[in-house]
C-alpha cells in the first residue's frame, strides 16, 4: 500500500536504477495495490515499511492479520519501535518480527532480525534463512533494544561528533574527513574489537588496555553529553550544508557500492592465505 498518487509511475521510473538490465523486465511483475486486503491476500512474506508510529503501525497490522494467510511471515523494517509493542493488537504474536536494513538497504548487506519473546522460533528461523539464500547478512540480536545495535553506535558516534563540533575542536569537514582517513577504512574491513585486538599486537586487546586503559577511561568520562534541542542544531545543520550541499543519494550508493566490493575482494583474499591488513593500535 502507498498513498502515492503517482506510485505506477514513481516505480517504473525509480526501480531500473537499482536493478541489473536483465531484471528490467520483471518491473512489470510487480503488483501495486490499493487496499489491505489486496496487498496481503496469498502472501507468504508481508514486509511493513510504514511511518515510525506506533499507533500507525498496530492498526497496519491488525489489519494485515485479518487478510493475510495464516502462515504468511510478518516483517517490519521500523527503526527502532520493537515488535513486543506492535503486535499489541495481533491475535497470533508469533509471527512479526523486526527486519531491519542499513541505509542503503539494496546496497548494504546487514539485516537486523529482532524477534520478541513472542516470535516463535520457526518465524526466525525462517527468515534468517530466506536472507541467508539471498546472499545477505542478518545477524539476530539476543533482545529488544531500542536503535538495534548499528544504530546505537552510529548514534553514538554522531554524538561524541556533534560534542566535537560543537566545542570547536574541529569543523564538521575536519571531522568527517578525520574519520575518512582513520577508522573509517579500518571498520569497513574488522569491527572495533577485531581492530583493537589487533592493535594489542601479541597480547590482544587485554595487552592494549593495559597501555592505553587510563586515556580510554579519561576519554569516556569526558565523552560529549549533547541533547536535541541543546542548541547546536543550527550550527552543524548550516556548516553540513555548506559543506556538503544537497545530498546526492546516486553518488552516497555508487561510493557505498564501490567500497563494499572493494572490502569483500580484501576479505576473500584473506581467507585464501594471503597477508591480512594489519590495522595497528588507535
Amino acid at each position: 500500500m502507498d498513498v502515492r498518487n503517482d506510485l505506477q509511475a514513481y516505480v517504473e521510473r525509480q526501480l531500473p536504477q537499482y536493478l541489473p538490465k536483465s531484471f528490467h523486465s520483471r518491473i512489470s511483475d510487480i503488483n501495486l495495490a490499493s487496499t489491505v486486503n489486496e496487498a496481503v491476500r496469498g502472501s507468504t512474506i508481508v514486509q511493513e515499511s510504514g511511518p515510525e508510529n506506533l499507533s500507525f503501525k498496530t492498526q497496519l497490522w491488525e489489519q494485515v492479520e485479518q487478510y493475510a494467510p495464516p502462515g504468511a511471515l510478518f516483517w517490519t523494517s521500523t527503526s527502532g519501535i520493537p515488535a513486543s509493542l506492535q503486535n499489541a493488537k495481533l491475535k497470533d504474536k508469533t509471527r512479526l518480527l523486526v527486519v531491519h536494513p542499513f541505509n542503503p538497504p539494496h546496497i548494504l548487506p546487514l539485516l537486523e532480525i529482532v524477534p520478541s519473546p513472542d516470535t516463535s522460533e520457526w518465524a526466525t528461523q525462517q527468515t534468517l534463512a530466506f536472507w541467508r539464500a539471498r546472499g545477505r547478512e542478518p545477524i539476530l540480536l539476543s533482545r529488544e533494544i531500542t536503535g538495534f545495535v548499528a544504530g546505537r553506535l552510529a548514534w553514538a558516534l554522531l554524538r561524541e561528533a556533534i560534542h566535537l563540533v560543537d566545542q570547536k575542536v574541529v569543523t564538521v569537514e575536519q571531522l568527517d574527513r578525520i574519520l575518512e582517513t582513520s577508522m573509517g577504512p579500518r571498520w569497513a574491513y574488522a569491527g572495533p574489537f577485531k581492530s583493537f585486538h589487533t592493535g594489542g599486537g601479541p597480547g590482544g586487546m587485554a595487552a592494549l588496555f593495559e597501555n592505553v586503559g587510563g586515556t580510554v577511561q579519561k576519554c569516556w568520562d569526558e565523552g560529549g553529553k549533547v541533547n536535541v534541542g541543546d542548541g547546536w542544531e543550527q550550527d552543524v545543520f548550516r556548516q553540513v550544508m555548506e559543506a556538503y550541499g544537497q545530498p546526492s543519494l546516486r553518488e552516497r550508493d555508487r561510493a557505498n557500492k564501490s567500497v563494499l566490493e572493494a572490502v569483500e575482494r580484501e576479505k576473500k583474499r584473506s581467507d585464501h592465505g594471503q597477508p591480512e591488513v594489519n590495522f595497528t593500535n588507535m
